[in-house]
């Protein structure tokens, strides 16, 4: 699941820094959830499957496919 997370920033041109600004918390917490050594709160893996535009399955390694559900 955390080389997804790097994957889809880097794919974007983003730095570490420009998405902890997105989710609202420090450079040092994002690259937490990364490396893996911190688990990812279900509100922050929301926020991140809208900013990037997948489901949040995707970013969890439960599917490859990216595409999104649609919204309820």
């Amino acid at each position: 699941m955390y080389n997804r997370l790097r994957e889809l920033r880097e794919d974007k041109d983003l730095t570490q820094i420009q998405v902890a600004k997105y989710l609202d918390m420090s450079q040092t917490g994002y690259s937490q959830y990364e490396i893996g050594k911190n688990d990812i709160p279900t509100r922050v893996l929301i926020k991140l499957s809208l900013f990037y535009g997948v489901s949040v399955d995707y970013l969890l390694n439960v599917t490859n496919e990216t595409k999104p559900y649609k919204r309820a």
